[in-house]
């Protein structure tokens, strides 16, 4: 025969009833507040019960938001496959870390990409453009400040400026033989102004003021 433990017996050595049904309601207070892991079979309210117990918001919209998962159809897809709101804010911390360097790459690529096609509207072709992008990188370098003309060129819009600024300034400048003869200081930098020496870097057009300036100054 089983001993009775102590708890449940008086001092003469028999049950105490009234000990023994404490403690059995006590347990079964304990056994309905447990909850239990649902099978495939389980039904909607106990698989409620459960996702409530471990974490799972009552509806999809409680789940804390982020950038990068900005739709409440995703939303929706955490709230189906029972995910916790520790889950997800895990998966956007992991998210963030991994593809956001990702996400800002591709869209810095789009974004070249559209740039360069608003340029090739703006000169008429491919081949127009690049032509003029190096006009436009020599004329930079020798008449605007570095930081300004890199900012400039930062945008389509920025770059379309410099070139309306070059072609602006190119000068109409005769440089004939009796011309040369009275060239200023300040007729000959309008002269280097010109693309024929800083674009196309002409012998002639180059030599002309050179001799101009040994002129001058010598």
């Amino acid at each position: 025969m089983q001993k009775i433990p102590e708890k449940f017996q008086n001092p003469d050595g028999t049950v105490n009833v009234d000990a023994l049904l404490k403690s059995y309601s006590e347990l079964e207070k304990k056994i309905g507040s447990m909850v239990s892991v649902p099978n495939n079979d389980a039904d909607k309210i106990t698989r409620e019960k459960f996702n409530r117990a471990i974490g799972v918001p009552e509806n999809a919209s409680d789940y804390p938001t982020n950038i990068l998962f900005d739709d409440e159809s995703i939303k929706q897809k955490f709230h189906d496959i029972g995910l916790t709101t520790t889950q997800v804010e895990q998966i956007y911390s992991v998210a963030e870390e991994f593809l956001s360097p990702v996400l800002t790459e591709l869209f810095s690529k789009k974004n070249e990409t559209d740039e360069m096609l608003k340029l090739e509207n703006f000169f008429g072709s491919r081949e127009k453009m690049n032509d003029a992008l190096t006009a436009i990188n020599t004329f930079g370098e020798k008449f605007l400040p570095h930081d300004a003309f890199e900012s400039l060129c930062s945008s389509a819009q920025g770059i379309q400026g410099v070139y309306k600024m070059m072609q602006s300034i190119e000068p109409c400048v005769e440089t004939n033989i009796s011309a040369q003869e009275n060239l200023t200081d300040d007729d000959l930098r309008r002269m280097m102004r010109d693309p024929k020496y800083w674009r196309d870097a002409d012998p002639e057009y180059v030599r002309k003021i050179e001799n101009g300036f040994k002129k001058l100054y010598s």
